[in-house]
């Protein structure tokens, strides 16, 4: 299960940010994830609900942006979006051309993982 290894390098990363950033509360984090990184968004937000407890992080919204697999395809030349093949152990992915079936592909897009925005709250300079 890398959802714990992974939701442990968010939650520390945006805690980090925060802290770089004086902030007293994160309200809101968006996330991006991959088709590709095999990573569970259930999983994943459970994972980081265990870690972020009792921080400042803690009440904030979690939203996962699953995004989809695009290739271009060697033989055909396709660019688009494609499904994983079914039939594969899901340990080993493989991305296929909808077009013409073919394996020999370059993934444009669905390997990312990344933290997209952070919104916090500073305390009032005025006060």
């Amino acid at each position: 299960m890398h959802e714990l290894s992974m939701a442990n390098s968010m939650v520390e990363a945006i805690l980090d940010t925060a802290k770089k950033n004086d902030a007293i509360k994160i309200n809101e984090a968006v996330f991006e994830v991959g088709e590709l990184t095999m990573l569970n968004p259930e999983q994943l937000k459970f994972m980081m609900d265990v870690l972020r407890e009792g921080t400042i992080f803690e009440d904030a919204e979690i939203i996962i942006n699953m995004i989809p697999v695009v290739i271009e395809c060697e033989s055909c030349g396709f660019k688009g979006e494609t499904k994983m093949d079914d039939n594969m152990d899901h340990l080993m992915s493989v991305a296929k051309c909808p077009e013409c079936d073919n394996t020999r592909v370059h993934i444009i897009q669905g390997q990312e993982c990344n933290i997209k925005t952070i919104k916090i709250e500073r305390e009032d300079e005025d006060a």
